[in-house]
């Protein structure tokens, strides 16, 4: 798996206020930010969560950076991002789900304050042969 991955970006300039950002490898990955001082960690965020969910053998060449046409609104950097920490944080979050219960099974239950997710997600892993400690672990 790569670790580090570099693409280019174009920030524009040309609203007032605010900076956009656009990734020419990527017609989706888009963002603005109000300030240029923290452009670069957004562009990082922002590349980092759009390219978390693609499949690495998915993931095109850069384009050169000399290569990128833009107008003079606009500036061209390449963002370096570590991708297995925006994996981890994108398979790491919850998500929630509806369970039914005999009522006389969730009333013990909440008598003896269990935690249900923590419950349910020990029980899914061990049903599955997980063995490996998660992130809320």
């Amino acid at each position: 798996m790569k670790n580090f991955v570099t693409y280019p970006a174009l920030f524009w300039y040309d609203i007032p206020g605010e900076v956009g950002i656009t990734f020419p490898d990527f017609s989706g990955c888009t963002g603005q930010c109000k300030t240029d001082s923290d452009i670069y960690a957004y562009a990082q965020e922002t590349l980092g969560f759009y390219l978390a969910d693609i499949d690495e053998a998915e993931l095109p060449v850069p384009t050169p950076i000399q290569s990128i046409e833009h107008e003079d609104i606009s500036a061209v950097c390449p963002v370096r991002i570590y991708l297995p920490a925006y994996r981890e944080e994108l398979y790491s979050k919850s998500v929630a789900r509806t369970v039914t219960l005999p009522y006389w099974l969730n009333k013990i239950a909440a008598e003896t304050k269990i935690n249900f997710s923590e419950t349910l997600r020990d029980a899914l892993m061990l049903k599955l042969g997980i063995h490996r400690t998660t992130a809320s672990s």
